[in-house]
């Protein structure tokens, strides 16, 4: 499938020279960092060095008072603390940042994880009894319960308090709790709105530690779970985010907790770990102990208290992880060779369903998918007396809003407007293909049903030196709405045979005339080239600059986008004309 390539277009050119000549750099990084919102000295500098005294003062946060004062009630009063959250990479690192910091101070403390399979997500009555058949009084949920009304309300009736700490959208009514700890409330003064659910657990014992005079370097040694929570839960890294995955990411990679540590050794790579990297090495792994078995077995991990614990749990983590890969690759086929099917040439949207499938890895499945046919894409598979879905999205394209057209056929659903879950009964399956179809088609447009590049900047070869990548690392770490820029260059050629690697991966040196040879040049996916490029003919490329780190050892590489030849170009205008 083509991709669109876009520039982007600014018109704060004033903005551009002036931050150009107070920071004295190249005006392709002032540009980058003008689309950034960085315009001026200071911003830059509260941008290239995140500060940890940058942070808000979390009793912004509405209802954050009445959490502290009940948490202390409970220290007080010897109560039962119990540890609530969801079984992903966000709910897990949640849950291990709290209870680690809790039970240093409270020994009545306990944790809890919902089961995937016989509980569903977020608040489970089950968990409520587990509560009360152990005498907790009180619960401090994670990254779920901002719309479990009606298990708050159970609660209430068996005299538990509920604390809940949420990053998703609320409903139209709140919980009854004690407190609900939300930045995305309509209430809620807090001013930044995109942390995950680790990062709003790590704000609750913030204003714990503050309250209770507590040093802040006992909460800032979390940040490595923040991190990992803010890579894997893809939220975006701005204000706030930047703040906590910057230091976080520092930590991660010098002085990380015991599970993190195991990890990053069984996944054989000790540091220089980027966002990308957790997302890639260390986030599937936490998540596969969810998606396979039972996710305690990831907080067991993370709560760790020696290497040699932690490295053990880390072995049973990545023997589900390899299970993981097993099932995501044999359903993403069975899904495919359904798509190849002329009923599907058409449409707008996708929705597959399976009773076999497992449901552990249908998030998974569903991405690939997307990856594959680039359209809003629901997979389906029975789960208990109904059926439960994951659905993705395309850029641009709220997932969510179109779920919530199609409400009256589902049980329940939540999630963004990149990604969601629900549960359906099965009888209203084809029902929702029609209508999911059909509420899609109303509104995408066929440029979103295409992917696109963005291109941050026109280059040239030679303008890459060691300063201009010395600065262009400081805009790390990257991911949404700070994303690796990508660059456009001109009229390259490759420099001697270019080859095929991998699974149809295209490797090459290039270079422009009076530039310097790039000698590590990857296009993941792009062989389909290799004849135009091998005959000599000139192309632009656009890519990302990148460390490439092998056995420890760093090399600059460009990871290669998009490829167009110049001759295929000026055929395709020639005809157009």
């Amino acid at each position: 499938m083509g991709k669109r390539w876009v520039e982007h277009t600014l018109d704060n050119h004033s903005a551009i020279v002036a931050l150009q000549q107070s920071l004295q750099i190249d005006k392709i990084l002032a540009t980058l960092l003008v689309q950034r919102g960085v315009t001026t000295f200071e911003e830059a500098r509260s941008f290239f060095r995140p500060e940890l005294g940058h942070l808000h003062d979390p009793f912004l946060m509405k209802d954050m008072n009445q959490a502290i004062v009940r948490i202390e009630e409970a220290i007080a009063a010897n109560e039962k603390i119990l540890i609530y959250g969801d079984y992903d990479v966000d709910g897990t690192t949640s849950v291990a940042l709290v209870y680690r910091f809790l039970k240093k101070i409270y020994l009545d403390v306990d944790f809890y994880i919902p089961n995937r399979y016989t509980e569903g997500y977020g608040i489970s009555t089950q968990g409520i009894d587990y509560a009360e058949e152990n005498y907790f009084s009180l619960i401090i949920a994670l990254d779920c319960g901002i719309k479990s009304v009606d298990k708050i309300a159970y609660a209430n009736e068996k005299g538990i308090d509920f604390i809940i700490c949420d990053h998703h959208l609320p409903g139209d009514e709140l919980p009854d709790a004690i407190a609900v700890l939300d930045p995305k409330r309509t209430d809620c003064p807090y001013p930044y709105k995109e942390l995950s659910g680790c990062g709003i657990g790590f704000k609750l014992i913030h204003a714990f530690a503050i309250r209770n005079q507590i040093h802040l370097d006992n909460i800032y040694c979390y940040l490595d779970l923040v991190a990992v929570s803010i890579a894997s839960d893809i939220v975006p890294i701005t204000g706030e985010n930047r703040v906590l995955a910057w230091h976080g990411l520092e930590h991660l990679n010098t002085n990380p907790c015991k599970g993190l540590a195991a990890l990053k050794d069984i996944a054989g790579r000790k540091n220089n770990y980027t966002i990308t990297d957790v997302v890639f090495q260390i986030g599937p792994r936490i998540n596969a102990a969810g998606r396979i078995d039972d996710a305690k077995h990831a907080v067991n991990l993370l709560i760790s208290d020696t290497y040699d614990d932690a490295i053990e749990k880390s072995k049973i983590i990545n023997l589900k992880n390899s299970e993981r890969k097993e099932y995501d690759a044999d359903i993403t086929d069975q899904a495919l060779a359904m798509l190849d099917h002329p009923d599907y040439k058409t449409r707008k949207t996708t929705v597959v369903f399976n009773e076999n499938w497992h449901k552990g890895v249908i998030g998974i499945v569903a991405s690939r998918l997307t990856e594959t046919y680039y359209r809003p894409t629901v997979v389906l598979t029975k789960s208990n007396d109904l059926v439960a879905g994951s659905a993705r999205s395309v850029i641009d394209f709220d997932l969510y809003e179109a779920l919530f057209a199609c409400g009256d056929l589902l049980e329940q659903f939540g999630g963004h407007k990149y990604a969601a879950g629900l549960t359906m009964k099965a009888e209203n399956i084809p029902l929702f293909q029609q209508r999911f179809e059909e509420v899609v088609s109303a509104s995408i447009t066929d440029d979103l049903l295409t992917q696109r590049i963005l291109i941050d900047a026109e280059i040239n070869l030679d303008q890459i030196h060691a300063k201009f990548i010395r600065i262009l690392n400081q805009l790390a770490p990257f991911g949404p709405q700070n994303m690796a820029p990508v660059f456009m260059t001109k009229q390259v050629y490759a420099y001697g045979t270019a080859t095929l690697v991998g699974n149809n991966h295209l490797k090459m040196s290039i270079k422009q005339p009076n530039s310097p040879i790039f000698v590590s040049c990857i296009g993941f996916g792009l062989g389909e080239y290799l004849p135009a490029i091998n005959q000599g003919i000139p192309f632009d490329i656009c890519y990302c600059i990148e460390e490439n780190i092998f056995r420890e050892q760093r090399s600059l590489q460009l990871n290669i986008k998009g490829i167009k030849p110049l001759l295929l170009e000026q055929k395709q205008n020639d005809i157009k004309s």
